[in-house]
């Protein structure tokens, strides 16, 4: 993964990073500057999008629709700049943007001076100083997940079409717990219905009891963490390698890219260390010809390669740190001590939205295994 800064006489700095190998991915942009975009090199020739699929998808992580999200309100419409003609692929590098069309800047102006707590003002002005915009977090800000989902949405048609399906969940919110994917038998009839859900959770009641937990949060000024649990079932075995070539560390790079991820888990995780090797080991079985395993404590990777069970992982999200309560800061131009009450529209728990934006991860990533065999 790499970060480039473009200089522009006069003007502030547009970050761009990149990630990938044979689908390379280069997000650019910022919250307040007037577009957000991607650029997609390696896409084969000739591929017929579906941007009505693109829109739907992209809505399913758009601000505004939910009291549990901010209320800032983006149509989110993606436009085609580059790598497109009537339609299709051109093999040229694919660039779509969206427009900006609802900031408020001046929300954040006292940030430039007073740092947010937990957020990426303090760093950012050492590594850049002011020639950034970091309005609503500038590049930092969930707004650049945005583009990733155009990314997203075009590989998973593509996956689509190899009989690769995604699906993802709220696995918890605060202290509460989703029912978890079945292991073994999870696919595309436990993904469906979490598609068409505003709140895609598997249990309606653990579901209430997280937008509890969501508005108790609110009614304080405070926000709420949680984990996104995202599967991927029709996965060939025999992607991915040893080490540094693993599956694992291939998603893992993308995923941290995501704002607000803090930890990732593969199969068991962090469970499995409590557990003894009998306990955790997968016994083999021939199913229907195929070699498969009765359990998958393995979520479907061994020694960095896929074996072709379904593949599961569990990204945690930090709680959103723009909250509304009284918070212990610093002016870093008086190198004083100040207290710091932000304003501005914010999600009480990203988690929500964050659902579709880990499919969109786990989407380029796997493809982009693919088209590197």
């Amino acid at each position: 993964m790499s970060s480039d800064k473009n200089f522009t006489d006069n003007q502030l700095v547009t970050i761009s990073s990149s990630f990938g190998k044979k689908l390379k991915v280069t997000v650019f942009g910022g919250s307040h500057e007037p577009q957000i975009g991607v650029t997609i090199h390696g896409l084969p020739e000739g591929i017929l999008i579906d941007f009505k699929k693109m829109e739907q998808f992209l809505s399913r992580r758009a601000p505004g629709n939910s009291i549990f999200t901010t209320p800032r309100k983006e149509p989110d419409t993606p436009v085609v700049e580059a790598g497109l003609m009537n339609g299709k692929t051109t093999g040229e590098p694919l660039t779509i943007i969206i427009k900006n069309t609802n900031t408020r800047s001046g929300d954040y102006s006292a940030l430039r001076d007073i740092p947010r707590p937990a957020h990426a003002d303090f760093t950012a002005s050492i590594k850049y100083g002011d020639t950034i915009n970091m309005s609503g977090g500038g590049p930092f800000s969930a707004r650049m997940t945005a583009p990733l989902c155009i990314a997203g949405a075009i590989a998973l048609q593509l996956l689509e079409d190899l009989g690769i399906s995604i699906g993802a969940h709220l696995y918890s919110v605060g202290d509460v717990q989703d029912t978890p994917f079945d292991p073994v038998t999870a696919g595309e009839t436990d993904f469906s219905p979490l598609r068409e859900s505003a709140f895609p959770v598997i249990s309606p009641e653990k579901g209430s009891a997280m937008q509890s937990v969501i508005k108790a949060a609110m009614a304080e000024g405070d926000s709420v963490g949680g984990v996104v649990e995202c599967c991927a079932v029709g996965v060939p075995a025999g992607m991915g390698g040893p080490m540094y070539d693993s599956i694992e560390g291939h998603l893992a790079q993308i995923f941290f890219g995501i704002p607000a991820v803090k930890g990732i888990e593969f199969g068991n995780g962090f469970a499995g260390s409590l557990l003894k090797g009998s306990q955790n080991n997968d016994a083999f079985c021939i199913d229907n010809g195929e070699v498969r395993t009765l359990t998958n404590n393995h979520g479907g990777i061994l020694g960095g390669i896929s074996s072709g069970m379904p593949l599961i992982c569990r990204l945690a999200f930090k709680p959103t740190p723009s909250i509304s309560k009284e918070q212990q800061s610093v002016s870093l131009s008086r190198k004083e001590n100040k207290k710091l009450m932000i304003t501005g529209r914010h999600d009480p728990c990203v988690v929500i939205r964050a659902v579709p934006v880990v499919e969109a991860a786990m989407a380029i990533g796997l493809l982009d295994l693919l088209l590197s065999k």
